[in-house]
């Protein structure tokens, strides 16, 4: 992966940017004896497929743009909309794609066609640990997270706006912490078989997994490699989501007329 000065993104009509993670090879789970149950048996990744990852959650403004309503719970001050959404379902989130997807199906960024999605489990723990393998990406130490995340310890019982922590080494922020973020996975509470960069999609699809930890939990929720999850009508002022914009096809017309789309293309 690329340092964050060098990384190709682009910043969307609401001003979130998206910065492209470039294929690797991570160790996804906890390779040491003591590792909880869901995170073995620890096995390697590749990521094969580029995609361009939200620099930060989703907002209650964005949220409330596209969705005309806000369900978020914490809603109170000039700075409410910087905060992310939450109390938001799998369901919910679904609708709120399928809309994004729609006013976007023939807008480009970066020359390409594309479309927004949630990330894989095996891509949030890639960016999440951004060449890493502690417990989070900048060490084994609770008494560092302060700098990193929102969590029971220091949130002051809510959620804060987005961005205000330090990013990771991609230049990833609310990693850990904040609000749990969901993911296409369906819950299998193991790594037996291993896992690809796709989803795990076995099963009948009435769990997904969440990952992140939240303004509400302790600090070891919120490692690169804890996981959990939540049954996909669940709402909970501790979820929230992250947007994956994945590119389809590039613009054939548009290049071919000599155009020269913008990084910063907006909706």
């Amino acid at each position: 992966m690329s340092s964050q000065a060098t990384t190709p993104s682009f910043t969307d009509v609401y001003g979130a940017t998206y910065r492209l993670v470039e294929p690797g090879a991570f160790v996804l789970g906890d390779e040491r004896s003591s590792a909880h149950p869901s995170e073995i048996p620890a096995c390697k990744v590749d990521i094969d497929e580029p995609f361009f990852f939200a620099e930060r959650p989703v907002t209650q403004a964005q949220w409330t743009d596209v969705m005309k309503d806000n369900p978020s719970k914490f809603q109170e001050g000039w700075s409410a909309g910087l905060r992310p959404v939450e109390q938001v379902s799998y369901d919910d989130i679904q609708l709120f794609l399928e809309r994004l997807n729609q006013r976007d199906s023939n807008h480009s960024y970066l020359g390409l066609i594309g479309q927004w999605r949630l990330p894989s489990e095996t891509e949030w723990e890639y960016v999440a640990r951004s060449g890493s393998s502690g417990r989070w990406w900048f060490g084994d130490k609770d008494v560092e997270l302060d700098e990193y995340g929102w969590h029971a310890g220091n949130s002051g019982g809510s959620t804060r706006e987005v961005g205000l922590k330090k990013p990771n080494n991609w230049g990833f922020f609310d990693m850990n912490g904040l609000v749990n973020e969901w993911c296409t996975d369906h819950w299998l509470r193991s790594y037996d078989g291993g896992r690809t960069q796709r989803p795990y999609t076995k099963g009948d699809g009435t769990k997904f997994v969440v990952r992140g930890g939240s303004w509400f939990t302790e600090s070891d929720s919120t490692r690169s490699g804890s996981r959990s999850f939540a049954g996909r009508s669940k709402r909970s002022d501790g979820l929230g989501l992250r947007l994956v914009w994945e590119p389809v096809e590039p613009m054939v017309n548009e290049e071919s007329q000599g155009a020269s789309p913008s990084s910063n293309d907006q909706s």
